[in-house]
């Protein structure tokens, strides 16, 4: 199985201007994200999809694939990214008369992930019966038991309140926090659908250190302090 990884990164950034570019510990954000994939055997070239000039010299500078500049309306603050993966895929469909067999998709904003987790999502699409593969991370509040939704009265009450009567954490379903370290997905999907979870959806579980998601200013300086430590 071969895949082709996408990075996609916007020039945009309001929560962190210019954060796709920002150093981080000695690199640029994105250059991180472009070295996993790089270091990953089955992904067979790293393909970076931005509006963005700088972004794009960079990217070409640690090894990436810019073949094409995504147009203003797939770039935009209420643009949904999966229309720039609809655009990346048919992009490549008419470039190259076929669409790749497997795609990645690596945030830029996840750069603490590990090569390992991109190996462990493309084992678990490879079993077959999926149309995409997420990472999680053990969550560690409920919706069953200690997270709260405001009511129409102004009272509060549980997400999912329960059937009966729950008074430990250990009694209620596990539940998890997507995370952005990793996407694996099914090209047809992208076309057939609009949406993750409107198809068969698998999950690789990462540990919660390396499934940190830049998208503020402190989120970026505790990647840089997880980073400065030893990230494991």
């Amino acid at each position: 199985m071969k895949a082709t990884a996408f990075i996609f990164a916007r020039g945009g950034s309001k929560g962190l201007p210019g954060k796709n570019i920002r150093p981080l510990a000695g690199k640029p954000l994105i250059a991180w994200s472009i070295e996993h994939a790089l270091s990953v055997g089955r992904i067979d070239r790293v393909i970076v999809s931005t509006d963005s000039e700088d972004i794009a010299a960079l990217a070409k500078a640690h090894g990436a694939c810019v073949p094409f500049i995504r147009p203003a309306e797939f770039a935009a603050d209420n643009s949904p990214e999966w229309l720039a993966w609809r655009h990346a895929l048919r992009f490549l469909e008419v470039t190259e008369g076929a669409l790749p067999e497997v795609m990645v998709s690596l945030p830029a904003t996840a750069p603490l992930r590990q090569p390992i987790d991109i190996e462990n999502c493309l084992d678990e699409y490879a079993k077959g019966d999926a149309d995409v593969v997420i990472t999680v991370t053990e969550a560690h509040r409920s919706p069953y038991f200690n997270m709260v939704k405001e009511n129409a009265d102004g009272c509060v009450g549980l997400v999912i309140p329960p059937i009966s009567a729950i008074t430990r954490r250990q009694d209620v379903p596990v539940v998890y926090d997507m995370a952005t370290v990793a996407y694996v997905i099914r090209p047809e999907f992208v076309f057939s659908s609009d949406a993750i979870f409107k198809g068969r959806v698998r999950a690789v579980q990462v540990p919660k250190q390396r499934a940190i998601d830049i998208d503020t200013l402190y989120d970026f300086q505790m990647a840089e302090c997880l980073l400065c430590l030893g990230n494991d």
